[in-house]
């Protein structure tokens, strides 16, 4: 009778080991998962960052630009360039020589 009693918790001492050798297996593999989704959607974080800082990066420069072209338009010499090209403006000393095409 022992023997009997000895022999199942032999059985069920392994049965409980396997058990647990499954289960810690079946961990590290959702881990394993989990880790490789991780690491692609920090790439995918990375490349949007550098996107988007290159977006800034452009948007300043455009801003720049901006400013640049806010104090050109203040200058007499626009005011100048914008009556000659679409008032037509021309001084006294100036000659306009017109083709013939211009009828």
């Amino acid at each position: 009778m022992k023997r009997k009693v000895a022999f199942r918790k032999k059985r069920q001492n392994r049965l409980g080991m396997a058990s647990v050798i499954i289960v810690v297996a079946m961990l590290c593999i959702v881990i394993l998962v989990s880790m490789i989704n991780l690491s692609s959607k920090q790439k995918m974080y990375i490349e949007r960052e550098e996107q988007l800082n290159d977006q800034i990066a452009a948007e300043q420069q455009r801003a720049l630009d901006l400013i640049e072209y806010e104090k050109y338009t203040k200058t007499s010499k626009y005011v100048e360039e914008v009556a000659k090209d679409r008032l037509g403006l021309v001084y006294g000393d100036e000659i306009i020589f017109q083709s013939g095409e211009e009828k």
